[in-house]
This record gives C-alpha cells, sequence and structure tokens, in this order.
C-alpha cells in the first residue's frame, strides 16, 4: 500500500471514529433530554427550591353555653440564618453575638453565656444557614426575642426564622376530652368531633417556598406563607360544661367508692336529643381513673334489668297483660337452666308490683308464656323500635347493637325468649338503651342523640343540625303512659324508693345484670353492671340520665351503686334550673322599668345602655342628647348646638353643662346637687360671651 492510501485510510478511520462518538453522544442527550428528563428535572428542582404545604389553624370547639372547649395556639421553632443579610459583615455579627449568647441565656435558662456564645460562634465558621434555637416558643416570647441583639436588625436580615406550628390545647383540660376527641396523624381512626368534623375543622394549608441548603435542610426562603392558610371552622357542640364537670365528678367519686373497672354517665335533653354531658372512666390504678374508651357509645354489654322497659311494653301493647295482672315472682324452670330473683321471691303480686321490684323471673314467665308459640311477635317489636340498629351518632365508634330474632343461628327456642325478657342474650350500649327511655319520656317520640348543633365559619353559621327523628311514635298513648308510671313507681314504692326526692319526681329503672368475663364466659369469675336509667323530673321531663358502673366490688346492685351518682347528678341540676321548679312563680327583685340616664354624651350613655341591653327608641346623630325614660325603652332626643344660642343643660350632669357653658363664652354660677334643674337663660336664646347664667341643680 502506498503512502497515500495509508493516509486517506487513516483520515477516513479517525473521521468516522468522530462521527460514531458524535452520533453517541446525540443519542445520549436526547435520552436526557426527552426520556429522562422529567426524572433530573424533579432532582434539580428538588435541589433547590420547593412549596411545602403550612397547617392552617384548626377551628374552634365551644360547649353550648359558650365556653371554649378546644382551640389552637400559635407555637414556633426558632432557626438562626448567620448569614443573613443584616449580619454577614463580621464586625456586625462578632460586635453583638455575646450579647446575643447572654440574653438567650437569661431568657430560656438552659445554657450558659459562654455555651451560647460558643455555638452561635461555631455556626458563624460553619456557615450555618439554618441554625437551630429553640423549639416551642409561644408568641409572646418570640416578640421579646425579637428584641434581641442581632434579631433585631429587621424581620428578615436580623437571621432570627420562626416556624409556625400550631398547638391544640383543651381549656378544661380533662372535661369532655374524649367527646371532643384529638387528631393524630399516627392514628387513621378518627376520634371524637375532632375526627369526625376533621374536614370542617382542618381548613386549608397554606403553601411556603423552603430552598435546599448544605446539610440537606429545607429553609424557608423568607417567614411568611406565599399562600396563606385558610383557618377551619368552629364546631358548636351540645355539651355544657357545668353539667359535664357534674357528671365526671359524680362518677369518678362513685367509682373510686366501688373501686369499679369502668363506668359511664350520659345527660340528654329529653325533647332535643342534644347530650349535654358524657363521661367514661377506666381504672388505670387503685384509686386513679381516665378517660381511655368511650363507653358510652361503644361499649356493648347485657343492659340486664333496665332493658325491662322493653318487655313490659311489647306485653302491654299487645294486650297480653296489664299493670293490675297476676304474675308470680317464685323460681321459674326453663330447660336447663331456673331464672330467680336475687331478692326472693315476692309471691303472686300485680305486673305493676313485679316490674317496681324488678322480678327476672315474673318476667320470664309472661314473655315465655305469652310469645313461645311466635317468638317472633315479641322481637318484631324491638326491631319496630330500631333497637338493633345504630343511632347514627355524629361521632365516631358506636357499637352496632346485637339483638337476636328466632331466624339466628344462636337462638335457642327454650332459653333465647325468656333470657332476652330480663335483658340477655343481648348486647346494647348505655346510649342506645338511654335514647329509647328518652323516648318514653318525650311521649313516644323516639330521637338519636346529637353532640354537634351548628357549623360556623368567622361567626356566621355555615351548617346546622337538628335531632334526626327516628320514631315519630313508638307506641300507642296507652301503652305510654302504663310504661311512664311503671317508671314512676320504682322511686315510689320499688328499688328506687331510697333515691326519691321530696322536691320533685323521677322516673326510671335499676339494672344489675351479671356480665361476661371476656370468652371465659359468665362461670369464671362473677362479674356484675349496676346501671340506672331514668328522666326528670317525671311530670313534665327535662333531661334523661343514665350511669353504667361496671365490675363494683363489694355491694353490686343498682340502686347502691348506680343510684347515689344519678341522684346527685338530678339534684345539682334541678337545683340550678329554674325552669323545672314546680309552682315556682320568677320574681323580679328590684325596678323593674328601664333605668334613667342624665343627658350628655351620647356615645357614653348607649355603651353603657348596650351593656345592660336596653336598646334606644332613636339614636341621636349630635354628640349630646337628651334623654326621656319610657316603659319600651330610652328615647334620645336630638340635641343641636347652634352658635350664639343657650344650649338646653337640663337634664345633664355638672361636667357636660360646664363643658357646654363653657364652650359658649359663658360665666356658670351653680347651686344644688345632682342633674341640671333649671337654668336662667332659657334655651334658644341669644347669648353673648361673658354673660353669667345661673344653674341649680337637683
Amino acid at each position: 500500500m502506498n503512502i497515500r492510501a495509508n493516509i486517506l485510510l487513516r483520515v477516513y478511520l479517525s473521521f468516522g471514529l468522530i462521527v460514531l462518538l458524535a452520533v453517541a453522544v446525540l443519542v445520549r442527550l436526547c435520552d436526557v433530554q426527552f426520556v429522562e428528563g422529567p426524572k433530573w428535572r424533579a432532582m434539580a428542582d428538588s435541589l433547590s427550591t420547593k412549596y411545602i404545604n403550612i397547617e392552617a389553624a384548626r377551628g374552634n370547639i365551644y360547649s353550648n353555653d359558650g365556653s371554649l372547649l378546644a382551640t389552637s395556639i400559635p407555637e414556633y421553632e426558632l432557626h438562626m440564618d448567620v448569614f443573613a443579610g443584616g449580619i454577614q459583615d463580621n464586625e456586625v455579627f462578632y460586635s453583638k453575638v455575646d450579647s446575643l449568647a447572654l440574653r438567650l441565656s437569661q431568657f430560656f435558662g438552659d445554657k450558659t453565656p459562654k455555651a451560647y456564645a460558643r455555638y452561635l460562634r461555631l455556626a458563624r465558621q460553619d456557615t450555618a444557614r439554618y441554625l437551630l434555637i429553640k423549639r416551642k416558643v409561644n408568641y409572646q416570647d418570640l416578640k421579646t426575642i425579637r428584641t434581641f441583639p442581632l434579631f433585631n436588625i429587621g424581620k428578615y436580615t436580623g437571621g432570627l426564622i420562626a416556624i409556625q406550628q400550631n398547638k391544640r390545647i383543651l381549656p378544661f383540660q380533662a372535661l369532655a376530652a374524649r367527646t371532643i376527641g384529638y387528631k393524630n396523624k399516627n392514628v387513621s381512626n378518627a376520634v371524637g368531633l375532632e375526627g369526625a368534623y376533621s374536614d370542617y375543622i382542618n381548613g386549608e394549608s397554606g403553601k411556603r417556598l423552603v430552598q435546599r441548603i448544605a446539610g440537606g435542610v429545607w429553609m424557608p426562603v423568607n417567614e411568611e406563607a406565599e399562600i396563606a392558610p385558610k383557618d377551619g371552622a368552629d364546631i358548636i357542640s351540645t355539651i355544657d360544661i357545668n353539667m359535664q364537670d357534674l357528671a365526671q365528678n359524680a362518677l369518678e367519686k362513685q367509682l373510686i367508692a366501688s373501686d369499679a373497672h369502668h363506668g359511664s354517665v350520659i345527660l340528654m335533653e329529653v325533647a332535643t336529643g342534644e347530650v349535654r354531658a358524657v363521661a367514661n372512666y377506666t381504672r388505670v390504678s387503685k384509686g386513679v381513673y381516665k378517660e381511655l374508651f368511650n363507653y358510652a357509645i361503644a361499649g356493648n354489654q347485657d343492659p340486664g334489668s333496665t332493658f325491662k322497659l322493653a318487655s313490659y311494653m311489647a306485653l302491654l301493647e299487645d294486650k297480653k297483660v296489664d299493670t293490675n295482672t297476676l304474675v308470680n315472682t317464685g323460681n321459674y324452670r326453663i330447660p336447663g337452666h331456673t331464672i330467680r330473683d336475687s331478692h326472693g321471691s315476692i309471691g303472686v303480686v300485680t305486673v305493676k308490683k313485679a316490674f317496681e321490684e324488678s322480678s327476672n323471673a315474673a318476667i320470664a314467665e309472661m314473655v315465655n308464656t305469652h310469645y313461645r308459640d311466635e317468638q317472633w311477635r315479641f322481637t318484631d317489636h324491638l326491631y319496630d323500635w330500631h333497637l338493633n340498629e345504630k343511632l347514627g351518632l355524629q361521632i365516631p365508634g358506636e357499637a352496632k347493637p346485637v339483638v337476636k330474632n328466632p331466624k339466628n343461628k344462636s337462638w335457642n327456642k327454650n332459653m333465647t325468649l325468656p333470657q332476652m325478657a330480663y335483658g340477655y342474650e343481648m348486647q346494647l350500649t348505655p346510649l342506645k338503651l338511654l335514647s329509647f327511655y328518652n323516648a318514653v319520656a318525650n311521649n313516644g317520640r323516639y330521637v338519636a342523640p346529637i353532640f354537634v348543633k351548628e357549623i360556623r365559619r368567622l361567626g356566621n353559621p355555615i351548617e346546622q343540625f337538628k335531632a334526626r327523628v327516628v320514631n315519630d311514635k313508638i307506641c300507642s298513648d296507652e301503652t305510654l303512659r302504663k310504661a311512664q308510671a311503671l317508671l314512676e313507681g320504682v322511686f315510689k314504692n320499688g328499688t328506687g324508693r331510697s333515691l326519691a326526692s321530696a322536691h320533685y319526681s323521677i322516673a326510671g329503672k335499676t339494672g344489675t345484670a351479671q356480665v361476661a368475663d371476656g370468652n371465659r364466659g359468665y362461670r369464671a369469675k362473677k362479674q356484675y353492671q349496676s346501671s340506672f336509667c331514668g328522666y326528670f323530673p317525671a311530670d313534665k321531663p327535662k333531661y334523661s340520665l343514665m350511669v353504667t358502673i361496671n365490675d363494683p366490688k363489694g355491694l353490686y346492685y343498682a340502686a347502691l351503686v348506680a343510684g347515689p351518682p344519678f341522684r346527685e347528678i338530678a339534684d345539682r341540676i334541678y337545683a340550678s334550673d329554674m325552669q323545672m321548679y314546680n309552682n315556682v312563680q320568677e320574681r323580679l327583685v328590684g325596678n323593674t322599668v328601664n333605668p334613667q340616664a342624665k343627658a350628655g354624651q351620647s356615645k357614653d350613655v348607649r355603651k353603657v345602655y348596650q351593656a345592660f341591653g336596653i336598646k334606644s327608641l332613636y339614636a341621636a346623630k349630635s354628640d349630646y342628647f337628651n334623654s326621656v325614660d319610657t316603659s319600651n325603652g330610652i328615647v334620645y332626643q336630638e340635641f343641636n348646638e347652634v352658635k350664639g344660642t343657650m344650649p338646653n343643660l337640663t337634664g345633664m350632669g355638672l361636667k357636660d353643662a360646664l363643658y357646654l357653658v363653657g364652650n359658649a363664652g359663658l360665666k356658670a354660677q351653680v347651686t344644688g346637687s345632682g342633674k341640671v334643674f333649671s337654668q336662667s337663660i332659657p334655651p334658644g336664646n341669644k347669648i353673648g360671651k361673658g354673660l353669667p347664667v345661673q344653674i341649680e341643680l337637683k
């Protein structure tokens, strides 16, 4: 091969390699640009700046009387950019860093001034742009810290970075804490009102621009949110804070006295279905109880004798018995079991007396005798009363009732029906049973309990709630009257007679039930539940109340265990509510006419009247006025001051009168005390400066 051909070969080979390399580079560029482009662009963004969510302030939760049950307060995490715009110069930073360290040490008291100074100087050497100063700082402290050396150079240039976080607090601490609930990022299940209404309470998150700096830390570009968060709406609950306090204290006191495992109290307004108080306590150690579980709405249990009301109502509704029908209270035998009364037989008595003395044998025999051949007729009543359904509460966690019928596989044709008659072979929550008693008190109108009555945003209602009517009439008027008489008889002649009040009437039923010890059944360890369910005043019911005490030690009969807190709560509420008093006329003490006011400064007087809730019939436009008291309100008469004429001083105090006289250039001569009664120059007369005017006060 000649030299020329050899050179051309090398040139072509080199050119081919260059072209091949160029093609490879081009292919790789296209791959990076179009195939891997989104990945690298996202990485580039993440390595520089991004937007993060700013949590909105959660809405408040209020009680029925306007007390604040839950609210959010701002809490700050403080950081420092040691190279912020105003302190970049070493001379500025080092001239004040020791003063800053001293103030931080004095304010927080967690480090010495030398330790703080060393911490800040090392951060300067390491070019720290997001140095942690302190966590959990409140707003008042933040205002003080902004005045410290270096930090006071400027909001953004002094280096202080305050990251706001919202802290949820309960002003009344343990009161209604379980009903209020909580929102926890680590807990998926909603708890209480906080969880159920989180969509309203949460508000809308804002956005803040942050920048990635050395060490993988994201630092806000500025303290302010780029997009401000929208605060959450407020919840107006039905809870009355005073009644809640009363319920919790009464329950806790009885639990400690009985050394019981847990208990609950529910107080409900009869007509509206609004829950005024709900308390739940669980024993955590000897004599110490806390709210750990909402037994009122989630504690399914055999109701025991409090369920007998439904059994008697079914018999009365079907006219199987009447209240004066005679029934035997002796031991009642069914295949494989004998039903007996714990207090022993009281012989043959009326149906009314059997109810009042809570005879298990009597109700078991009546139900089994009259429904043995048509067992479904009894359970149909329970289903018609919706006892087998959830109440559809506004807060989560409600347990589904367990009420059997003959179609269930576990139904025993010999044992289930008579045992259901006195509250076994079923599972009901305390609130479910209370709502049924509430229906009897409410003349047969069955309403589902409610915990929230209104949602507000910026003080304006955006949604309101009324109790849902489950059943307009649960039974006939005749049955209802007899059921009410049975419940009243318990306190007059029966198991609740020791709890009767001389001042007002109570209607209700005691209940003592043996409950299963977990999976070990009823015989492993005898464990009882004492309950007391009823309403008051019986002649004009306003509140229904349920008290449940589980596993009391020693005495376990309902009248002795659940009765005392029932009576204590009822007494205290009755004593504080004049509307429940019978034959007590409301009398106004003192004056019943509107208070008189001196003529004078209109804005001052209007302010006082508004504080007393007195409306003006006519609002004066001028600064001064004369007033006339009427039976309907205070009339403000317009006072028009005309230059060069005598003002009307009648009715004014001396201070206002002298002010007007002085402005008019007159010389006042005053006698007497009180309000202006007369003036020597009649109102409206022309006057000149320096004229004397006699003012008489009375």
